[in-house]
């Protein structure tokens, strides 16, 4: 089983992540994970922070010489911005984890929560989840993303001039992305129990990430407004495909488990929950009327969010791998692999 933990504060001294259950003989290194880490730091209506952090990870232990030696994977990202993690503040942010948070640890600052509930996290995740592609490209297993559309708007020419407009108008954009994932085998997860189904496991991963309200797998909503003659792959056989689908509407998984064709993911990524002009809220404290609290933050993120969505679906990917095929050792797992594709 491939998990990992996350730890630290959005203006704390680092991020902290564990990653357990890595087999063995892995080659991996801190360039690879930092890779990963940069792109999520790209795109066109990134806020001020972004060129201030530096991310670069720091591998404390389970790699040695180059590898993984099957112990737990444990790193770091230091953060270079903690100026703000002693600044109290009791104007409650719309849209934010302020209110519920402070309800439910009975808190008198929202910076207690701010620094946990920041997006900030993700970078966590991130690192968490490049070690899962390297993983995974033994396999020839691949994760790609591109964002699908900006406020409605599909055209990509049509997005730095709706950014720029919203970020004069102290105000946010969100949008939807999408993860591919090509080379997944036939036969990751399963039917036989609610927490072993792949799209569910995938569905959680992806809401899991700050400002994800919805997801679809393939044809997603557009489901419910289609006959099933118009819904349902048909299936096909080849003596040099084997079994395949000439359409891909499903996704990539049916009945919880891949069917062999890329899996289509697509997140839902609301617009950024601090405006530069504010909303109306109320004050923790005095419990009047007020303005929320402004801190630097981004216009749009959805293309991190990609980056994310790719992440924390390659760490699902992997974990369902390992299930199926075992091991701790990446030869053990390889030689696993090679015989139940020489089967199918």
């Amino acid at each position: 089983m491939l998990r990992y933990l996350t730890a630290g504060e959005s203006h704390g001294k680092a991020l902290l992540v564990i990653v357990e259950g890595c087999p063995a003989n892995l080659s991996l290194s801190d360039a690879e994970i930092n890779k990963e880490l940069e792109r999520r730091q790209q795109g066109y209506g990134r806020g001020p922070r972004m060129k201030l952090e530096q991310d670069k990870v720091e591998l404390f232990s389970g790699v040695r010489q180059g590898k993984t030696i099957g112990s737990p994977i444990a790193l770091q990202i230091p953060n270079c911005s903690t100026e703000f993690f002693e600044k109290a503040f009791t104007q409650l942010r719309p849209g934010h984890a302020d209110l519920a948070g402070i309800l439910k640890y009975n808190q008198k600052d929202a910076r207690n929560i701010l620094e946990r509930s920041s997006a900030r996290e993700t970078a966590a995740k991130v690192a968490a989840g490049a070690i899962a592609k390297r993983l995974l490209s033994e396999f020839k297993i691949s994760l790609f993303s591109k964002v699908v559309q900006i406020s409605g708007a599909e055209n990509e020419k049509d997005w730095p001039t709706l950014i720029d407009q919203a970020a004069e108008a102290g105000d946010t954009l969100g949008g939807v992305f999408e993860v591919t994932i090509t080379g997944v085998p036939a036969g990751l997860g399963s039917h036989v129990q609610w927490d072993r189904r792949l799209d569910a496991n995938l569905a959680r991963a992806l809401m899991a990430i700050p400002a994800v309200k919805s997801v679809e797998i393939g044809l997603g909503l557009a489901v419910a407004n289609l006959p099933g003659s118009k819904v349902h792959d048909e299936i096909f056989y080849s003596k040099d495909k084997g079994f395949y689908h000439k359409t891909n509407n499903a996704g990539g998984i049916e009945g919880g488990m891949s069917n062999g064709e890329p899996i289509v993911l697509r997140g839902a990524v609301k617009p950024i929950a601090t405006l530069k002009k504010p909303l109306q809220s109320v004050d923790l404290v005095s419990k009047k009327p007020t303005q929320a609290f402004v801190e630097r933050s981004d216009v749009c993120a959805v293309e991190p969010a990609a980056v994310i969505g790719e992440s924390v679906a390659a760490l699902e990917i992997a974990n369902a791998l390992l299930e199926k095929f075992g091991g701790d050792v990446l030869e053990d797992i390889q030689t696993a692999y090679q015989g139940y594709l020489a089967r199918i």
